[in-house]
């Protein structure tokens, strides 16, 4: 069961590192400011909070996954 929450959390922060917008000004600045859709700041914030609890479940489920390895 841990190995398919794992598998999980790997596919949704690959998603997620592949839908990051890019931070460079020009066109897609004026795109991305528009309010029609609710604030992009406020989606970014979570998108940003998301990413980083994924990573933290990845590595806490590596590092587990490592310790019953070693176990003797």
């Amino acid at each position: 069961m841990l190995k398919i929450i794992w598998l999980l959390v790997s596919i949704i922060l690959i998603f997620l590192v592949l839908i990051r917008i890019p931070n460079n000004p020009g066109l897609t600045s004026f795109a991305t400011k528009s309010n029609i859709l609710g604030s992009p700041n406020s989606a970014e914030n979570f998108l940003n909070n998301f990413t980083w609890f994924l990573i933290i479940c990845y590595f806490i489920i590596a590092f587990k996954f490592n310790l019953s390895t070693f176990s003797i």
